[in-house]
């Protein structure tokens, strides 16, 4: 079984900067993307970014320019550093991982979910 824990979420002021962090852990065998979506109250959960194995990043036109993702291949973390944070950012933000999990004697496809974490953005 894998587990996703997500930390560093809270209240912070418009314009202001957080940093999400991920750490996966269990039966992982490889993982080949590490993402970070967000939902809002009363929205669907969208894609913020991406990040693969080979370390080449996608954004959310959104969030271009102000938010980076990056990972620790060696310690199945992810990072996601938000700056310029606007209140409509609001949202609960959920790490997610994809790639190959070893379990019961057998391989299989690995796509896990963190609990969330909050993000407000507000003065």
């Amino acid at each position: 079984q894998v587990q996703l824990v997500e930390s560093g979420g809270g209240l912070v002021q418009p314009g202001g900067s957080l940093r999400l962090s991920c750490a996966a852990s269990g039966s992982i065998a490889s993982i080949n993307r590490m993402l970070w979506y967000r939902q809002a109250i009363g929205k669907e959960r969208q894609l913020v970014a991406r990040i693969n194995l080979n370390g080449n990043t996608t954004y959310a036109d959104s969030v271009k320019g102000r938010f980076t993702i990056s990972r620790d291949n060696a310690k199945n973390t992810a990072t996601l550093q938000m700056n310029s944070l606007k209140p409509e950012e609001t949202a609960v933000y959920y790490c997610n991982v994809g790639g190959i999990q070893y379990t019961d004697g057998c391989y299989r496809p690995l796509d896990a979910w963190g609990q969330g974490t909050w993000v407000t953005v507000s003065a």
